[in-house]
C-alpha cells in the first residue's frame, strides 16, 4: 500500500507540473517553453465556451470505442488522476463491439457525447457536417501539449488537418513500434518431429503442411493438428495478403484493408493484380488438401488467437502469422515457435517484400473528437490535451503507474512492468489495462522508457525482415493515413468501395474454399466487374492524392 501511495503521489506531482497549463480551468496564462497559449487575454471568449472558475469539477460526457479486452475505464487509476488534474468529472459510455453498426443511428440523431475516443472517421465529418467541433482554434488557445506535438511532428498535424484546414480529430504518435505489424511463424518442434527444414518457397511450405497434417507432430496421438491458420483473408495484418509479398508485390499499411498499394509511383489494387490471382490459386490448392483451418475465413480475432494457444501445453497450429509470439501463442507454447524469413513464390522469384506498416503502427488519426454542442469546450479541450502529456501518454499506451503497469524509477526514467497476472502475456495485458493503441498519445522519440519483454521480443522476432525495408522507394509505399481528399471525393470513394468490397470479398472467399472454381476461367470477367463497380474511378482519385503527397514530401 505504501509503494502504491508513493507512486500515486509521484504521478500526481508530475501531472500537476506538466498539466497545470493544459488542464487549469482558471483564467491564468498558460505557457510551454517559448510558446504561449493565453487564456487570460481571452477571458471573455473562455466564458462563452463555458469556462468554469467556481473550482467545482466540470461535468463532461465521453464515449470510447475500445478493444473487447479492455477493462472498464472507470477502473483505470491513471485516467482518474488525469480527470482530477484537469478538474473534470467524466461520465463514460463504453462500446466494445459493433460500433460501426451502432454509430450511424447516434450520429444521425445529432446527440453525441462531449468527447469521442477512437470513435470517428474522416468520412463522419463529411457525412454529419456540423456535428463535430473544429478543434484547431481550441488547440491554439488551450492545448500546449498538442502544440508541441505538432511542432515536433508536423506530419501528425498534416494527418489530422482536412483539405479545408479544420481539425476534427486529434492524432497519435507512439514511436516505439517496428516497421511491420506482422511476423510469420512456424512451429520448430513440429519441424523437428517431421524431420523437415524451414520452408523457403510455396512448394516447400505445402510439403511441410502436409507432413504437419499426416505425421502427428504434436505427439498426442490425435489428428488435431491445424497445419495453417490465418485471420481476415486479404484485409488483415495476419491474413492471406501476407503471401502477396512472396510475389514481389509491396503491401503497405495495416489500416489499408481496401487493398491499395503503390508501384513505381502508380496506385494499384491487389484485387485486380495477376499476383493476387496466383495467391488465390495457391491457397485454393492448400485448402482443397485440408491444410488450412476450415474456419479461417469466418472466425473472429479472439477465436484466431485462442486456437493457436494450444490445449494444456500441446500446440495445435503449425504455420501462421501474428504480432509477437507471446501474444499469438500464449505463454505455454510460445517457445515452440520461431519467426521465419519471407517465402518466395518459387525458386525463380528474384524479389520478395514484406508488409510495411511503420506509418500505420506509429501514427493514427481521429483519436479524440468533440461535439459541436459541448457546453464547456475549454474544459473538454484541456482534458483532451492532457492525454498528450509525456508521462500520461505512455500510460495511455501501456497502463498506469498507479495501476502497477509502469515503474517510475525516480530518476526521470520509466519501465514497463510485467503483467500482474503471470498467466497473461504482456500484449494482452496492455490491451486489458489501458486504451493501448486505440488511444491518442504522443510518445516522444527520446522517451526514457524501457519497453516490456513483449516489445523487446517484437524487435528481435521481426529483425529477419529488416533487410527488406532498408531501400524501400517512397514511390512503392502507399501511406493511406496521409492521403487527403475533398468531401466530394471522400463520398465517392466510400460509395464505390462498398460496391467493390461486395464483389471482392465474396469472390476470393469462394475461390479459395471451393476448388470447383476455375480461377483462370473466371478472372477476366471478375476484373471487369470490379473495375466497373468503381475501382477505376477510385484509382484515379487516389492517384491524384498520392501524387500530391509525393510532391509535398519532395519526391
Amino acid at each position: 500500500m505504501k509503494k502504491k501511495s508513493v507512486l500515486a503521489a509521484l504521478l500526481a506531482c508530475a501531472m500537476l507540473a506538466s498539466l497545470a497549463t493544459g488542464c487549469n480551468n482558471d483564467s491564468g496564462t498558460a505557457s510551454t517553453g517559448g510558446d504561449t497559449a493565453s487564456t487570460a487575454g481571452d477571458a471573455g471568449d473562455a466564458g462563452d465556451e463555458g469556462g468554469d472558475t467556481s473550482g467545482e469539477k466540470v461535468h463532461l460526457t465521453a464515449l470510447i470505442s475500445k478493444h473487447s479486452l479492455t477493462k472498464d475505464v472507470n477502473e483505470m487509476k491513471w485516467l482518474q488522476e488525469l480527470e482530477d488534474a484537469c478538474n473534470v468529472d467524466v461520465e463514460w459510455q463504453q462500446i466494445s463491439a459493433d460500433w460501426d453498426q451502432k454509430k450511424p443511428a447516434m450520429f444521425a440523431s445529432g446527440e453525441i457525447p462531449d468527447i469521442l475516443v477512437c470513435a470517428t472517421a474522416d468520412s463522419d465529418y463529411v457525412q454529419y457536417n456540423g456535428l463535430f467541433e473544429d478543434l484547431k482554434p481550441l488547440i491554439e488557445q488551450y492545448a500546449p501539449n498538442l502544440q508541441q506535438f505538432f511542432k515536433d511532428k508536423p506530419e501528425a498535424e498534416a494527418l489530422a488537418t482536412t483539405m479545408e484546414g479544420q481539425i476534427y480529430g486529434t492524432p497519435k504518435y507512439q514511436s516505439v513500434w517496428p516497421n511491420t505489424n506482422t511476423t510469420m511463424y512456424i512451429n520448430q518442434e513440429w519441424l523437428d518431429a517431421v524431420d523437415m527444414e524451414v520452408p523457403t518457397t510455396w512448394d516447400e511450405l505445402e510439403q511441410v503442411l502436409i507432413a504437419f497434417k499426416e505425421k502427428d507432430p504434436n505427439g498426442n496421438g490425435q489428428a488435431d493438428e491445424i497445419p495453417m491458420d490465418f485471420n481476415g483473408g486479404f484485409n488483415s495484418a495476419y491474413g492471406l495478403n501476407q503471401l502477396l509479398g512472396c510475389t514481389g508485390l509491396q503491401p503497405t499499411g495495416c489500416s489499408n484493408p481496401q487493398g491499395y498499394f503503390a508501384e513505381d509511383g502508380e496506385v494499384k489494387s491487389i484485387f485486380v493484380d495477376e499476383r493476387f490471382k496466383r495467391v488465390c490459386q495457391y491457397v485454393q490448392r492448400l485448402w482443397s488438401e485440408g491444410l488450412i483451418n476450415p474456419e479461417a475465413i469466418t472466425q473472429d480475432y479472439s477465436k484466431f488467437q485462442s486456437l493457436a494457444r494450444g490445449v494444456d501445453g500441446v500446440a495445435t497450429v503449425g504455420f501462421t502469422w501474428g504480432w509477437e509470439a507471446g501474444d499469438r501463442f500464449g505463454m505455454d507454447v510460445k517457445d515452440q515457435y520461431i519467426s521465419i524469413p519471407q517465402l518466395k513464390e518459387n525458386e525463380d522469384t528474384e524479389k520478395v517484400c514484406f508488409h510495411y506498416d511503420f506509418y500505420d503502427l506509429n501514427y493514427g488519426g481521429n483519436r479524440y473528437s468533440m461535439s459541436a454542442k459541448c457546453e464547456n469546450k475549454e474544459a473538454a479541450m484541456k482534458f483532451i490535451d492532457g492525454f498528450y502529456d509525456e508521462v500520461v501518454s505512455m500510460q495511455v499506451l501501456f497502463g498506469g503507474i498507479s495501476d502497477g503497469c509502469i515503474a517510475d524509477n525516480g530518476d526521470g526514467t520509466y519501465a514497463v512492468l510485467p503483467p500482474q497476472d503471470p498467466s497473461i502475456d504482456p500484449g494482452t495485458w496492455k490491451w486489458t489495462s489501458s486504451f493501448a493503441d486505440n488511444g491518442g498519445m504522443y510518445i516522444r522519440d527520446d522517451l526514457p522508457l524501457t519497453l516490456g519483454t513483449d516489445m523487446q521480443a517484437v524487435t528481435e522476432e521481426k529483425a529477419v525482415y529488416d533487410p527488406l525495408f532498408e531501400d524501400l522507394d517512397p514511390r512503392d509505399i502507399y501511406p493511406q493515413l496521409f492521403m487527403k481528399y475533398s468531401a466530394e471525393d471522400t463520398n465517392t470513394l466510400a460509395m464505390n468501395q462498398a460496391n467493390i468490397n461486395n464483389i471482392t470479398d465474396q469472390t476470393w472467399a469462394a475461390w479459395i474454399s471451393d476448388s470447383s472454381h476455375d480461377i483462370d476461367a473466371e478472372w477476366d470477367a471478375y476484373v471487369e466487374n470490379v473495375l466497373a463497380a468503381g475501382l477505376t474511378q477510385n484509382l484515379e482519385i487516389r492517384q491524384v492524392a498520392f501524387d500530391t503527397y509525393l510532391e509535398n514530401q519532395g519526391y
